[in-house]
């Protein structure tokens, strides 16, 4: 009998030892694909619960957590639903929170192959009309979730309450001193420390390796490709010269050490939508909601207790001739 026990102990230590082993392996080479799945099982944990629905490219992943008014948050290119975990708690006291994998993004099709601004637009759409059953909802939005939603709140106004952008919008920038595929380790060193703020520490060697990989392969890199094959085809989808057709009123929740979208796209964005306020989050970068999620959070709460931005008057159209 003991050494029935003993064999099963052992055995059971070595697929202890070869699962650390396949774990450390899968953290070494795809620190990327773990960070996604590490959140993913966050959401999971506060409560949200998964769900599929039919875009016109295929299966969408969508999360759905809490109760109340319906938030729609969207994730920026390249990135997953469970770059919001971090931040949500706070919001599911409040909000019933809709958190999709945009098409083309992690577990939403289409899985390879060109990817384009219309196909991310379209799943917005859907997620709107079929998750938040046509509700006027708060769309919130970081960088390419931004732009997307900037799009949609132009075309959709009567569904959307309040929009919120997180460093980024839909118009033009750039920014050549930001590398966005990077190919040596150096590059994406230099291209990281221009996205995040400068409380984050620097990544490791292997890190960087996947960013490089990642940018290249993933959605990013395949959206990059789609615009440009469709060259002047994508001014159909940038606001640049027309944000004044975006009516909704909008908060900007900014990471004020954003070396790519600065607080300078960010005062062009102020200048051009009729009903727009900025709110700086300080000392964070590109995607604040993972650098700094209570910071962030905080701003966004904020941002939504106070009443809507209103049309603003130009006071010299108020003096009498």
């Amino acid at each position: 009998m003991g050494k029935i026990v003993l064999r099963v102990l052992l055995a059971f230590g070595i697929l202890v030892v070869i699962g650390i082993i396949i774990s450390v392996g899968m953290v070494w080479k795809r620190p990327l694909k773990v960070d996604a799945m590490v959140s993913r099982l966050a959401l999971s944990k506060l409560g949200f619960e998964k769900t599929r629905v039919a875009t016109p490219d295929g299966r969408m992943t969508v999360w759905v957590g809490g109760s109340g008014p319906c938030m729609v948050l969207l994730h920026g290119a390249g990135d997953q639903a469970g770059a919001w975990a971090r931040m949500v708690p706070p919001l599911l006291e409040d909000y019933r929170v809709v958190i999709p994998d945009l098409p083309g993004h992690w577990k939403s099709d289409p899985r390879s192959g060109p990817l384009g601004i219309d196909q991310v637009l379209a799943g917005v759409e859907v997620v709107m009309e079929s998750v938040c059953n046509g509700e006027r909802a708060i769309l919130v939005g970081n960088s390419m979730g931004a732009w997307v939603g900037m799009l949609y709140a132009r075309d959709y106004p009567a569904q959307v309450a309040r929009l919120v952008a997180i460093n980024g919008g839909a118009i033009r920038e750039d920014n050549a001193a930001v590398n966005l595929f990077p190919v040596t380790r150096d590059e994406a060193r230099e291209t990281m420390k221009a996205l995040m703020g400068p409380a984050t520490l620097p990544l490791p060697g292997f890190v960087l390796d996947d960013v490089i990989r990642w940018s290249r392969v993933g959605p990013a890199g395949r959206l990059a490709g789609r615009l440009a094959d469709a060259g002047d085809q994508i001014d159909a989808y940038l606001l640049d010269g027309r944000l004044d057709e975006v009516v909704v009123p909008v908060d900007l929740v900014w990471g004020d050490a954003d070396g790519l979208f600065t607080l300078d796209y960010a005062q062009r964005l102020l200048d051009g939508l009729p009903r727009a306020r900025l709110h700086p989050v300080h000392g964070c970068g590109h995607v604040p909601h993972r650098e700094c999620p209570d910071k962030t959070a905080e701003a966004l709460r904020a941002a939504l207790a106070m009443p809507p931005a209103e049309i603003a008057v130009d006071e010299s159209e108020m003096l009498e001739p």
